[in-house]
């Protein structure tokens, strides 16, 4: 079964997509930041990660853009509430496989999630 780390400082978002990808037949680890799970190593054992860009601390592209420089092949969802010009640009910019504006349909994140898995 893939591993999905989901990073995201909102509890409440961050639990209901854990519940939302283990309900799809996926394992799900939650982190409150990127500092937190970049800490918690094996990142080399996660399959995707969706991770929220505007949080304390390092940002999702921030991230994003680490784990590249650290050679690392994570296929990326990131989600936003921001609208900020140039947003898109950036995610792409950094890797990410998809950016999806919350509120976002749980299809279109299934969408991202597939694409991710079978890249």
């Amino acid at each position: 079964m893939p591993l999905i780390a989901i990073i995201d400082d909102d509890d409440s978002l961050r639990q209901a997509l854990e519940g939302f990808v283990r309900s799809l037949g996926h394992r799900a680890s939650g982190f409150a930041s990127a500092e937190a799970f970049l800490a918690a190593g094996d990142i080399a054992g996660y399959d995707c990660l969706i991770s929220d860009i505007q949080m304390p601390g390092l940002s999702g592209i921030e991230l994003k853009h680490l784990l590249t420089e650290r050679h690392y092949r994570l296929p990326a969802i990131l989600i936003t509430a921001r609208s900020d010009p140039g947003l898109a640009e950036k995610a792409q910019a950094s890797g990410a496989l998809c950016l999806l504006k919350k509120p976002f349909e749980a299809d279109m994140l299934i969408a991202c999630i597939d694409r991710a898995l079978a890249g």
